[in-house]
Parts: C-alpha cells; sequence; structure tokens
C-alpha cells in the first residue's frame, strides 16, 4: 500500500509514519522539510508549502490513501485536493473533537453530536475559530471524496514529541512535587489519546479502507484532573498536594482545564471498534516523563512557571494567615 502524509515529522504525523512503517506501507512525506530532518532518510520527501500554496512536488504520482496531518483551514484541504485530484483513492483528515457543539450535549456523546457551524472567514487560529475551520475542512473533504472520506477527530493529544506543552506541563509539574497550584475543580474529568494510539487507529482505518468519523479518546477508563496529576506523580515517585487557586489567577488557556465537563467525557466507542487502542496512562506519562528530561527540560509556554506558582501560593498562605485573629488568648474576667 502506498500511503502519502501531508506533515509526517513533528508530533501526529511523525508517530503516523512510524506506525504505517511497521505494516510495511510505502509513505510518501510532503512537508516544508524544515522539522525531523534527521527521521525517515530513506522514504521520499516532496518539498512544498501550505501556507504559500506550494504543492508542485504533488503533481504527479499516485497513492491509495493521503493522510492529512496539517490542514488547519480550508484553503489548505481544497488546494491539496485540487493538486491530488483523482491520483488518491482515499482522503484521511485528521480534524479534532472541538467540531462539536459544547451547549445541550451530555456524557457519552458521540460522533452524531451536532457540529459547530463552519467558518471561513478568516485563517486566524484561536480557541474560537479553530473548531469551526475544521468543520469547514471536513465538509469539504466530504463533498470531495464522499464514501473515500475518512475523518477523525481526537481529542488532546499526548506523548513524547508533543510541542503543545499541555500535558507535559503536569507530568514536569508532578515531578517536581510539593504544593501544586490547580485553578480548577480537581474532580473534573480529562480526556486524553496517547500519539501511538491514535497513529494506529488511523493506519488501521486506511489499510480496511474504512469510511466514516471516528472520534478518538481515552485512556481507556475515565480520569479526573486531580486523578490525572496524582497518576503523574506516582509514575515521578512524588506526592503532589493540590492547592486549589482561584480561576481568575492562571493565565489563558490553561493545561487541560476546561469550563464544559461534557467536553471531557465523550464516547470512542466507534474508534475502539475500529481499531483504537488505549495505551495505559501511567505508561504514556512514563514516557512523556522520560523524553523531557532527555530533551534538557526547556521552559514550558503553558501553565504557571515556578516562580509565579510559588508566589501565587505564598500570596494565599499569606491572606490565610491576616484573616486569622492575632489574639487568640481567652479574654479574662473583669471587676467592674
Amino acid at each position: 500500500m502506498r500511503v502519502l502524509v501531508l506533515g509526517g515529522t513533528s508530533f501526529v504525523g511523525r508517530a503516523v509514519v512510524e506506525e504505517a512503517l511497521r505494516h510495511d506501507v510505502r509513505v510518501t512525506l510532503f512537508g516544508r522539510g524544515r522539522t525531523g530532518t534527521d527521521l525517515f532518510p530513506r522514504l521520499t520527501r516532496l518539498i512544498g508549502d501550505r501556507d504559500t500554496g506550494d504543492y508542485r512536488t504533488l503533481d504527479r504520482g499516485r497513492w491509495d490513501a493521503v493522510v492529512d496531518v496539517s490542514g488547519y483551514v480550508p484553503r489548505h484541504v481544497g488546494q491539496a485536493m485540487d493538486a491530488l485530484r483523482e491520483r488518491v483513492h482515499r482522503y484521511l483528515f485528521i480534524s479534532s473533537h472541538a467540531v462539536y457543539q459544547q451547549t445541550g450535549v451530555g456524557p457519552g456523546s458521540d460522533e452524531e453530536t451536532p457540529r459547530r457551524a463552519p467558518y471561513r472567514a478568516t485563517e486566524e487560529i484561536d480557541g474560537e475559530t479553530y473548531g469551526r475551520l475544521k468543520v469547514a475542512c471536513e465538509d469539504d473533504v466530504w463533498a470531495r471524496y464522499g464514501e473515500r472520506a475518512t475523518i477523525v477527530r481526537p481529542g488532546r493529544v499526548a506523548g513524547p514529541h508533543d510541542p503543545s506543552d499541555t500535558f507535559t506541563y503536569w507530568v514536569r509539574r508532578a515531578a517536581r512535587g510539593g504544593r501544586v497550584a490547580l485553578p480548577a475543580d480537581p474532580e473534573q474529568p480529562v480526556q486524553i489519546v496517547d500519539a501511538r494510539d491514535l497513529a494506529r487507529l488511523v493506519v488501521r482505518l486506511v489499510l480496511d479502507d474504512r469510511p466514516g468519523a471516528f472520534t478518538a479518546v481515552g485512556p481507556a477508563e475515565p480520569v479526573t484532573l486531580g486523578g490525572l496529576i496524582a497518576t503523574c506523580g506516582r509514575v515521578a515517585g512524588t506526592v503532589p498536594e493540590i492547592v486549589r487557586v482561584p480561576a481568575e489567577s492562571a493565565p489563558p488557556m490553561f493545561p487541560l482545564v476546561r469550563p464544559v465537563w461534557s467536553s471531557q467525557q465523550r464516547s470512542a466507542a466507534r474508534a475502539r471498534a475500529a481499531g483504537l487502542t488505549a495505551t495505559p496512562l501511567a505508561v504514556t506519562v512514563a514516557d512523556v516523563l522520560a523524553w523531557d528530561r532527555e530533551r534538557g527540560t526547556p521552559p514550558l509556554n503553558l501553565g504557571f512557571t515556578p516562580h509565579e506558582e510559588a508566589a501565587l501560593l505564598a500570596g494565599l498562605d499569606g491572606r490565610a494567615t491576616a484573616g486569622r485573629p492575632h489574639n487568640t488568648r481567652k479574654p479574662t474576667r473583669g471587676t467592674h
């Protein structure tokens, strides 16, 4: 089988390529050639740039499937499909669970959950536009390929080589131990999917030539944010003490904190039936911890810095002390 991967040298794409090679798939890579240049030296690399619309290297060649890891706006997807035309049989687009509506949705929602309205008026990606741009991308893939379209909607992806810092923040923070500032309810549910499990699903869907939409979330057993922090601590040999802090004290996009809990309680039943595996959470944590230490634990872009967290906790301690009575001795009786 011949598979073209649009973006396969960073995180999710890297895992997809590694899994495909385990199945003796003939993989061709398409990208800018700027990341992971030392990876997969024996694979054919086609150089192009989706941001500038440079798809000239896709003018020839045929593939059984394309796995689109790097399509974030409708222009990316439309131009790729125009370049490939009918020289690819199946188009598998990696979307996001952010396409689903969040209001009026209960725990256990599945692929039939209504999606948000598509959006095409901007290519600026933020918390509001990301999911709606992905909806527009999905619509275009469905319209062009129909039964030859496959859509995978992962939740938060975790694992080694994750550039987002989201999961890595909690792994590293719990490994330090001590008092951990949490600007959320520790009972909040959390859904993450190991990048390697996501890759196994993607490759299995391609090998099976299976159409449809699949929500890829994990782990296998439900976990809370507090439970995840505790698991990270156990793996690292620490016992974190969670201290709830005001939500307004946290910087924006705080790792894994979500105001709508049902968005972290989606059903992965269809994806599991199609081949989604479930790496134990402790294994994902251990592998991320080892990778983070191996790369030298560079500064993270999300969450509290150690200094910010220490100052916040010290400030809370100070306010608590200031609120206590200064004289705690029992008053003596007067002799009036």
